[in-house]
Parts: C-alpha cells; structure tokens; sequence
C-alpha cells in the first residue's frame, strides 16, 4: 500500500537542534475528507495526551517526545527546523509527525486554524526554545527518545514504521 507523504531533514543550526537522523513526515490531506477523526486516529494508534488549539507563534521544540500535528480545520503557514528551515503551508486535513527536536513556529493562520496535537504513548511534552543554557542536555535528551512502535495515522503501517525503524 502507498501513501502520499513528504520528507523534510533539518540540520542543528546552533539554536534549534532538530532532529540528526529522523526526517520530519508530513501527509497531505490524509483526513481532508473526515476531520474529525484525527484525535480518535492518534489515540487508537497510541499517539495520546492529545490537545485542540494552534501552534505557538515562536521557534519551539520538545526534546523529551516525538509530537504529531493534524490540521482539523482551516489552514497556516509553519516553518519548521528553525530560523534556515523551511516554510510550509498546512491545510484541513494535514498532518505533520515531528521528531525530537524539530523546530516549529507559527507565521500565520486563517481565523478558523485549529491543530490536534498528540504523542508517543501519551508521553508529557516540554518545551525548549533554542536557549544556549538548553544545551548540551537537550542534544543528549533528543538521542533518548524512543522511536515510536506505531505510525499516528496508519498504525503498524506508515513512515513512522518504514523511515524511522
């Protein structure tokens, strides 16, 4: 079976570390048609301590979790892997799974702009924002996360399972 999906590596750019050997995973439209069944999906597939807003409007990471991403309405323009990354454009339906360490940020949103986050596990998540003090700890905390057993959209199928392993 083949998925639409897109790959995204980001290098440390001395403030947000991102992710040395995990590719961020976006799948395009995979819920454009139901929604409303992004948060069950992640949860049946085990990617919970779920959350409904937006994304915050300055460079983060978490260092301590894998994070998943699912555009359930509207639309927003991202950057991911810090300041040098790239920006990318999300819309209903959208899901980015984002590794350790992954910078993002939001640029911009529609009025109705609504995500659901979740992760690995249901594992608790911080928030680093590329300090100098974060260092080395969080580059040593990155390379512990585990890598997830299952894919939050196709389980034991998907690119967390096939690029990721």
């Amino acid at each position: 079976m083949s998925f639409t999906y897109k790959l995204f590596m980001f290098e440390d750019d001395g403030t947000i570390p991102n992710n040395p050997d995990l590719p961020v995973i976006l799948y395009p439209g995979v819920f454009k048609k139901h929604p409303q069944e992004i948060e069950s999906t992640f949860k049946l597939n085990n990617w919970r301590n779920s959350w409904v807003n937006g994304v915050l409007d300055y460079h983060h990471y978490h260092s301590n979790t894998h994070e998943v991403l699912g555009v359930r309405a509207g639309s927003a323009k991202l950057i991911l892997g810090g300041e040098k990354g790239e920006m990318i454009d999300v819309n209903k339906g959208d899901v980015i799974v984002l590794p350790a360490g992954t910078g993002h940020k939001k640029i911009a949103n529609s009025p109705d702009f609504e995500i659901v986050g979740a992760y690995p596990d249901g594992k608790d998540y911080n928030i680093q924002t590329g300090m100098p003090s974060e260092r080395p700890l969080v580059l040593a905390e990155i390379q512990q996360v585990e890598v997830p057993s299952t894919d939050p959209v196709y389980g034991n199928r998907g690119q967390v399972v096939d690029q990721w392993s």
